[in-house]
Order: structure tokens, then sequence, then C-alpha cells
């Protein structure tokens, strides 16, 4: 009986979701879309100064391999054949930056994430030497100049990391996201990994000619940056290489299977929530939010805040496919930050519960400008504030002020995706971790005023790296043609309250956006003066002390 069932399966993919908050192996059924069973690892962020976000390389490649191995144990217990796992797909968090040493395969300093922004004064500074006249950066890459793209990064740690500025003189430094340091592991490492990246993820660097689709001279000169060190760029679905991971006694069964996928993960949900064709939008509620609009072969450039990005290219030979893109900071870390920082709920599915408990924020609005504000403002003196406290403002009034902002940013992103493209989405496709919550997602509804529509399996990012690998040319196990593709089934909310108090609670949303901005008055240090760095945010100290003197009072019980 056991070997029928094996036998109906067919052929399975699998794919790394490598993300800011966690890390996951997801396998899949390559003729239903089916997710057969998949293992989730939380990754540590470490804030070493105010404003500095990094993680473990080494610790991000461990997670990668103890979820493939607890996967592959996973299915054996289901009594389903890992050796059908035909090819494997990659899908990652973007503009991550990390520089280790080809010879020892030692990161060379911690990976500097994305969120960042001790690259302020770099990009100030780079900033006066762009002519007004002439943004060679953003006509060339679709991206404003800012702390978030791997570019400012790369310049920093070269001109801050020793052990970085002698593995470049030595020619032993190699440059890569986390895409390409993953890729370059599990393909050897050392004994002859590949070094490589897409055109998705290279077209998030700063360094990248989304026109050419090639490393630019002038760009890399402009920031510095030695080419030599930069991966070499593929498309999103062909085979990189074979994966050698024979030290993880299970994970080694995987050995030899192609790594055919790679797609930075905003891209792979756009991939994974079918969005094919010209006009099709996605919204992803991760760490951050990501609203992306495929915009077909063209690259359209916004006037209202938005990137132009390379979606995808589903092969060697295939066309590219370009997308219009607003980036919000923080979405779901404003969650962990009620956990970890605050203390006022102890998991994150716990702030659904506190925010239904009120059903309002009561006049609380809180802008997580954690990182500054992204689009569609591109501010980095801002930071967060909540405002519109009173005494009777208690925990659950935060909780579901929190769970607003995520939507009242997405609302924002929206209205200027809106107006760059001419014609009004009417509807939402949306997926990502927290669109579990039922009440962010009627929220969502009710602030967009049009139905968010999200499919029954949310794990679209994965898909999307699945599907990009089982259909590479080699691999041939999944077919991307629009009649081969499974059917989605979706839940549906639809708004639930009038537009006029919608257009209201925006509209003192946007006001509290304001006050969050210009904060940060100094240009920001980067040689790492914790002094300089304290006096910096004084209005978001201030405002915490609030939140924590409230939070602590509910917390305690006291009225």
């Amino acid at each position: 009986m056991a070997s029928t069932k094996k036998a109906d399966l067919g052929p399975l993919v699998g794919a790394v979701d490598q993300g800011t908050s966690s890390t996951r192996f997801l396998v899949f059924n390559s003729k239903t879309a089916e997710l057969l069973s998949h293992h989730q690892v939380e990754i540590k962020q470490e804030f070493p100064r105010e404003g500095w976000v990094e993680q473990d390389p080494k610790e991000i490649l461990q997670s990668v391999y103890e979820c493939i191995e607890k996967t592959c144990e996973k299915l054996g217990q289901l009594n389903i054949d890992i050796s059908n796992i035909k090819a494997i797909g990659v899908s990652n968090q973007r503009e991550t930056t990390v520089v280790w040493d080809k010879l020892t395969g030692e990161p060379l300093y911690n990976a500097v994430v994305w969120l960042d922004l001790r690259t302020q004064s770099t990009v100030e500074n780079l900033s006066k030497r762009i002519p007004g006249n002439n943004n060679f950066v953003k006509s060339k890459t679709g991206l404003p100049l800012s702390t978030y793209f791997s570019a400012v990064k790369l310049r920093w740690l070269l001109d801050n990391v020793r052990k970085v500025q002698k593995a470049v003189e030595e020619n032993r430094a190699l440059f890569g996201t986390i895409d390409s340091w993953l890729i370059w592991s599990l393909t050897g490492g050392v004994n002859g990994g590949v070094h490589c990246t897409d055109v998705t993820n290279a077209s998030r660097t700063m360094l990248f000619n989304i026109h050419s689709l090639e490393w630019d001279k002038e760009l890399c000169e402009f920031f510095g940056i030695p080419m030599e060190i930069l991966p070499n760029v593929r498309s999103s679905s062909e085979i990189y290489g074979l994966m050698k991971i024979s030290h993880s006694l299970k994970a080694g069964a995987l050995e030899g299977v192609p790594i055919s996928g790679c797609l930075g993960d905003q891209s792979a949900a756009l991939v994974g929530q079918m969005c094919f064709q010209d006009g099709q939008a996605k919204n992803t509620y991760g760490t951050g939010c990501f609203l992306l609009c495929n915009t077909g072969h063209k690259c359209v450039f916004s006037e209202h805040g938005l990137l132009t990005t390379v979606a995808y290219k589903l092969g060697r030979d295939k066309p590219v496919y370009y997308a219009l893109e607003g980036s919000v900071a923080i979405a779901g870390a404003v969650i962990r930050w009620l956990r970890d920082n605050l203390g006022i709920i102890k998991t994150s599915e716990e702030i659904e519960k506190l925010a239904k408990e009120v059903g309002t924020s009561y006049g609380c609005y809180f802008v997580p400008a954690f990182s500054g504000l992204y689009a569609p403002y591109w501010e980095p003196s801002a930071r967060g504030i909540i405002c519109g406290l009173t005494q009777f403002t208690n925990k659950c009034h935060i909780a579901f002020a929190a769970l607003e902002a995520v939507c009242f940013q997405t609302r924002e992103i929206l209205d200027a995706m809106n107006r760059d493209c001419g014609i009004p989405l009417s509807h939402l496709q949306v997926d990502g971790g927290m669109t579990s919550n039922k009440i962010l997602m009627q929220l969502q509804a009710d602030i967009l005023y049009i139905p968010v529509v999200k499919p029954s399996m949310p794990e679209t990012t994965a898909l999307g790296a699945a599907m990009a690998a089982g259909a590479a040319e080699g691999v041939g196990v999944w077919s991307l043609e629009p009649e081969d593709l499974s059917a989605v089934t979706m839940e549906r909310f639809e708004p639930q309250i009038n537009a006029e108090e919608s257009e209201i609670r925006y509209s003192t949303w946007k006001k509290a956006v304001m006050k969050s901005m210009g904060w940060v008055t100094t240009q920001s240090p980067e040689s790492g003066d914790p002094s300089i760095f304290c006096s910096l945010p004084l209005g978001f100290f201030i405002v915490s002390s609030m939140v924590m003197f409230i939070g602590a009072r509910y917390i305690s019980g006291i009225p």
C-alpha cells in the first residue's frame, strides 16, 4: 500500500524560504502544488547599536540545513520517498549583504540586514555627487539612493571592516545577497561552490542595470565596488548547481539534486500568486510589507515614490518581466517589537486576541518608522511614534493600532500604485504569515475599501521558488503554462465600514505620519560613537516610555 502511495505522488520540488525572521524548507507536489511538509526555524536579529541590524550568516546557513533535515524526517514519517525531490528553489530576504572568504568559507562580518540604517551619512554624501538633472543611479537601477539597498552596505563594509578590506586586496572576498551565500554554500562552498545570483536579487543591489541586465561599470565606480567580488547573474529558473551537503545525514539524501530556482522573496510571491499578466498585483505581509504590480516587459518609472524592479526572468532564453513595488519597512516586525521589546504579548499570535478585545484603537495611532519611512516617502529622518494616547488607552488599543498601521501603510502604497498605473486595483491579492490574522485582513479591506483576497495556502513565496525550480530547463517537472496551473481556492474579505469612516481614519493616520518625520536631525554617524546615536530619536524614546508605562500598568492589572 505504501509503495502505491509513493508512486501516486510523482515528482516533488523543495523550496528554501530564507526570510528576515525565519528560515523554512517546504516540499510541494509539482503536479498539484500541494504543500506536503515543511519545517521552520526562527532567526535571531542583532541590534549592536541604534539603527544597526545584523544577522549571523553561519546561523542562517545552519538553519537551512536544520530545516531540510527536519522536513526530510517528516516526509519519511508520512511514508513519502524523498528521492522524488527533483529540484530545489531558493527564495530569500533581499538586499541583506554578506561578504565571505572563498578560501575558508567563513563570513568576514555579520550580514548587514536590509533594515539597517548605519549607512545614512554614506547616502547623504553620495547624493551630493549625483547631478540634479541626471539621476543616473535611479534611471539605471529603478531605485532611489537609500540605506535600503546593498551597494551602500557593501561600501560601509569596505570602509570599516579591516578583514573585508584585506580579503579584497588578497582576492579572497566574495560578495552576495543571502541567495548567493546559500547557493555557494549548498553547492560545495570552498569545494567548487557556485557564486551566482538571479536578476531579481541583483536588481536590489543598486549596482545592476535593469535594462541591460548586467552589473554596471559606472555604478560600481560610483560606489567604489570592485566588480570581481560580484556574483554571476543568472535567470530565475535554470540549473545553477547540484546540492552537496553530505555532512548532514538526513539531508544528505538530497545530494545531487539540482538547485534550479532563485527569486528574491517578493518576486517569488508574485510568481506564487501567479501574477503573470501585466497589471496583476499582490501584497505580502512579512517582516515588512511589499506590494508588487507586474508591468510586463516594460520598465515603468514611478512619479509617486515606488520602485522599479525586475519581477522575474523564468529561463535563460525567456523574456524579463518588470514590476512597480511599494516597500514598507515595518509590518510583522512591529508585532515582534511588541513581543520582544515591550513584552505586552508573549507570542505573535496573541496580537489578534488583544485587538479583538477592544475592536478599535480608540484614537491611538502607531507609526512604526523604526528604520525611517520607505515608500512612498523615503524619509530617513522619521522615527516611530505612538500618538493619541489618553489614560483610557491600554495594551489592547496599542495592539489594534499596530495592526491598523500595517493596513494604513498598505493603503499609502496602493494609492501610489493606482496613481502610477492609472487603473485602480479592484481587489488586493495578499499572502505572507500575517494573513492568518483575520482581524488584520478585515481591517485591510475596510481601510482600502476594496475586497482583500487570500489564497487558502498562504506559502506563496516558497511556492514561487518551487515553481521556478521545477520549471527549469533540464528539470521540467512543473508546467507554467496557464492551462496547467492549479486552481487556487481563495478566502475573500469585503469592506464592512462606510467609505466616509474609512477616509476619516486614513486622514488621521496621515497626520500622525507627518508628526513622525524629522526626529533625526543630525547626520547619522558611521564611526559608531554610541553617545551620538543615543541623542538622535529622542521623541521616539519619550513616546516609548509612555507606552511602557501604560503597558506595565495594564500587564500588572493596575487600573
